[in-house]
């Protein structure tokens, strides 16, 4: 009865939580145009620097490595000092990191600049996802990360279709140093609107009280869980292993695939961004639907559990057709991997609430920290092994490979996760929001 009675009030409460959704997919859109633009300059890049891919990709790895420790100590910092300083901090260090990409000129510093941007992007995902639990009652919290989680798509569309149009009439340096521009702007929007539900004092207070609507959903009271006691919970590690396998998947794809279409297919980057952006503009549309399907049965009478892996199993499944990618024609392909993209979208944004399912809000960015952390690490292996394969084997014997690492990655991943996490529920009392 009292979801029904809250239900019916969003018809008249006021929405404010959704603009807080809008500052986080903006951010997010920022974040990802930010690590795309070096895969989307690697062919200016090849002819100044003269790298190899397997070089080229122990770059990326250097990224991840940073990323990895980026993403443990910022989900420490925003669960100690919260998510407006935490995402503000974060936000600023990768701006001056992006703009500091075009300050270099060989593969050591980009070595260097790889790494300042990928600890201080550290911070974008354990904030938001705290902002989302944060602002969002469980029944809406899939959807709302789903449509902030767009923004890794938006700015994957974005960036193909603007960076090489600014590397080429102005020099591949002036793309990373407008991209670093907008994250400065970005927090003239951040610093006056965000705040926590309780200090929002134009808050609608029935939209306070559906925010709050969950009944078994908590702040606590204390202070939060430390990395060793989150470690010693099945429930972390289940986060922990899904994140390792399938988070690879994704940076394959914004690392590789422009380097794919240029080997196996013959298109440039002048002639694969519109590739590129179809592919991204599909995962954008689907992923979204993913989100959205979790809440709506969710609502329909189905237990969270059963919501979230029911969802997730399916999307597991839609990734298995990527296998055929490397056999079909340019765009064939580019609908295999567009499905494959908005599968692991609507995955990861299902993935990221069952944290917020399970533990406190205050401990959600030390979990997404460390499972984020984990995902990196799977991020160092996976670019660099890639780029070791491409190395040694035909293009399109090497991307078929890889292609079937990727395809079998999420059925794996999930069995794993639903033997250490088969029930989707609080684990109890710890402590306060921050």
């Amino acid at each position: 009865m009292e979801q029904n009675v809250g239900d019916r009030a969003q018809g008249v409460m006021g929405r404010y939580r959704w603009v807080i959704c809008s500052l986080l997919f903006l951010a997010t859109t920022i974040n990802y145009i930010d690590r795309q633009i070096l895969a989307l300059v690697k062919e200016f890049l090849d002819k100044e620097l003269g790298w190899t891919n397997e070089q080229f990709g122990m770059v990326n790895s250097a990224f991840q490595g940073a990323y990895a420790v980026g993403l443990l100590l910022f989900g420490w910092f925003v669960d100690r000092y919260g998510t407006k300083i935490g995402y503000a901090v974060s936000l600023v260090l990768w701006s001056l990191a992006a703009i500091g990409h075009g300050a270099v000129g060989s593969v050591r510093g980009f070595f260097a600049a790889r790494v300042a941007l990928g600890v201080s992007e550290g911070g974008n995902f354990p904030a938001a996802i705290k902002a989302v639990a944060l602002w969002f009652p469980k029944r809406e919290r899939a959807f709302a990360t789903a449509l902030f989680n767009s923004g890794t798509n938006v700015g994957a569309i974005i960036a193909p279709a603007l960076v090489p149009a600014v590397a080429l009439a102005f020099g591949w340096r002036w793309a990373f140093i407008l991209a670093g521009a907008a994250g400065f702007l970005w927090l003239l929007l951040w610093i006056p609107f965000y705040d926590v539900p309780e200090r929002r004092k134009n808050l609608d207070p029935a939209e306070l009280d559906f925010i709050r609507s969950d009944r078994d959903d908590n702040g606590g009271s204390g202070t939060p869980m430390g990395w060793g006691a989150a470690l010693k919970l099945r429930q972390t590690w289940a986060f922990i292993v899904a994140k390792f396998m399938t988070d690879p998947v994704w940076w394959f794809f914004l690392i590789w695939l422009p380097d794919y279409f240029k080997k196996t297919r013959g298109l440039e980057i002048k002639r694969s961004w519109v590739h590129l952006v179809t592919i991204y503009a599909i995962v954008t549309v689907l992923s979204i639907a993913g989100g959205w399907l979790t809440g709506y049965l969710a609502q329909k009478g189905w237990s969270v559990t059963r919501a979230r892996k029911s969802g997730m199993f399916l999307y597991a499944l839609c990734v298995l057709p990527v296998l055929g990618a490397t056999s079909v024609g340019d765009w064939p392909a580019v609908l295999l991997i567009g499905l494959a993209g908005s599968a692991h979208q609507a995955w990861s944004a299902n993935l990221f609430t069952t944290v917020s399912d399970i533990f406190q809000k205050k401990d959600v960015g030390t979990i997404v920290g460390i499972g984020g952390m984990a995902g990196s690490i799977g991020g160092i292996l996976f670019p660099w092994f890639s780029g070791r394969i491409l190395d040694r084997f035909p293009a399109t014997q090497g991307y078929a490979l890889l292609f079937a690492m990727c395809a079998s990655a999420y059925l794996i991943a999930f069995g794993i996760h639903h033997a250490l996490a088969p029930k989707l529920e609080p684990l109890g009392e710890r402590g306060p929001a921050s």
